[in-house]
């Protein structure tokens, strides 16, 4: 895995690093990039999401499993752009999730911040920690298995 300075995305190279498309990208920005070493995300969630309709209408919660999927995109991000230019992939199959909490609901107005660290490194494969806050809080956590590659 490739290690250079710190970097940071804006939705528009969002969308040319992860093979995702409206409505299912999560990620809005991506603030703090160490190649080979950790990533920060923002997920600004909004009334406006369409899960919101049916989850719940009354009184509205990100679903967990979107939660991970958000730091999963975030990890994706974090994987494509530590690998070294000539030998980047446009997709993360991811292969497992261990070890996931949920701690506190998301709600519409939250910011949504999301931390990964590389824990492992492969030829193929990436072992990460990811951690998800509102306002500075764990909000979930989960340890995230990833392939890439051919």
């Amino acid at each position: 895995m490739e290690n250079n300075s710190r970097k940071e995305y804006n939705i528009k190279q969002i969308l040319n690093i992860l093979p995702h498309a409206y409505p299912f990208v999560l990620i809005d920005r991506v603030f703090d990039v160490i190649p080979g070493e950790s990533l920060s995300a923002l997920k600004n969630v909004t009334i406006n999401e369409p899960f919101y309709q049916g989850h719940f209408p009354d009184a509205p919660i990100m679903p967990g499993v979107l939660i991970v999927e958000a730091m999963g995109q975030a990890g994706g991000v974090l994987v494509i752009q530590s690998l070294p230019p000539d030998t980047r992939v446009k997709k993360i199959y991811f292969m497992g999730f261990d070890n996931v909490r949920f701690r506190k609901p998301v709600v519409p107005g939250d910011q949504l911040v999301l931390e990964l660290e590389m824990l492992k490194a492969r030829s193929k494969a990436v072992k990460m920690a990811g951690i998800a806050k509102v306002d500075g809080r764990t909000v979930a956590e989960a340890q995230l298995l990833a392939a890439y590659g051919d």
